[in-house]
Order: C-alpha cells, then structure tokens, then sequence
C-alpha cells in the first residue's frame, strides 16, 4: 500500500512562497502519476499540479499556471509544489494523491487517485 506524508502548509502573506513536500512510501513500481490537489474552505476539492514519472509530463490548473511547480526528489521518494506569489484564493487543505499507471494522458482526474495523505493547510492572508 502506497503511503503519503504531506508538510510545509502555514500561513503566508499575499505574494509570498510556500514549499509543500509529500514523502512517499510503499511504491510498487516507477511507472505511476502523482500530484497535488486541493480543497477550499465550502468548496470541491480540485486537481492542483500533477506528474507523469516515467515521461515527466505535468499538468497545471490554470489558476496556478506559471506559478507552482510540480517536482519530484527520487533519492528521497519526495514530491514537492512550490507555489509563489500565492494569493487568498489558493486558501486550502492541500494534499498529495498517487495515480499509479496513468491511465490516460490527462492527468489529476480526482476519481483516477488511489491513494490519498492527510492533508496539509495552506492561508494566504490578503
């Protein structure tokens, strides 16, 4: 079973930076999808940044586009987002999800995700 530590939320100005990191354990193979989502106060969580690891393809939700960076530590089994100039919108409990193999070439689709960590909270205060 594929198990995912998340860390780095808090609280953060306007414009400021933030650096989440999601440790994973239990990985059965190389060839799987893993990503950031997030969920909003009274919102529906979304697909936030996610990463092919074998290709190295990624997706982006336009929100974030330019912004966060979807990046992966293989010695550490380690995936990171850093997200810079954060605005109040990208309030949210942020976590890391894993795919396993892609099953199409879109990739973040929240029904696809078999396994979830915990959670981490990110504010942005305006």
């Amino acid at each position: 079973e594929v198990h995912l530590v998340e860390s780095g939320g808090g609280l953060v100005q306007t414009g400021g930076s933030l650096r989440l990191s999601c440790a994973v354990s239990g990985l059965p193979h190389d060839d799987y999808a893993i990503g950031w989502f997030r969920q909003p106060p009274g919102d529906e969580r979304e697909g936030v940044a996610c990463l092919n690891v074998r290709d190295g393809s990624t997706y982006y939700v336009d929100s974030v586009e330019g912004r966060f960076t979807i990046s992966r530590d293989n010695a550490k089994n380690t995936v990171y987002l850093q997200m810079n100039d954060l605005k109040p919108e990208d309030t949210a409990v942020y976590y890391c999800a894993y795919e396993g193999r892609p099953v199409f070439e879109r990739l973040c689709i929240i029904p696809l995700q078999k396994y979830w960590g915990e959670g981490t909270l990110v504010t942005v205060s305006s």
